[in-house]
């Protein structure tokens, strides 16, 4: 994962907690802006995490190709 990746991850985490607390002390207002953006943030991250995991898989597809078109090739 990217450290893009981790940091909105880690920021949405921290703004969930920020609008919990906020709720918890009657601040709705302030709870609503930071969990908006909390969910934003952990969006993003969530993103950035299925787009790395599908890339990486993609290079080990094509990897595992190239070694059975190699294997193929030098077995001839």
């Amino acid at each position: 994962m990217s450290g893009i990746g981790r940091w909105n991850l880690g920021i949405g985490v921290g703004l969930l907690a920020v609008a919990v607390l906020c709720s918890v002390l009657d601040l709705i207002p302030v709870a609503v802006i930071a969990g908006i953006l909390g969910l934003l943030a952990i969006g993003v991250g969530g993103y950035d995490v299925v787009y790395n995991w599908l890339d990486q898989a993609e290079l080990r597809r094509r990897a595992a190709r190239a070694r059975r078109e190699r294997e193929a090739r030098e077995g001839r």
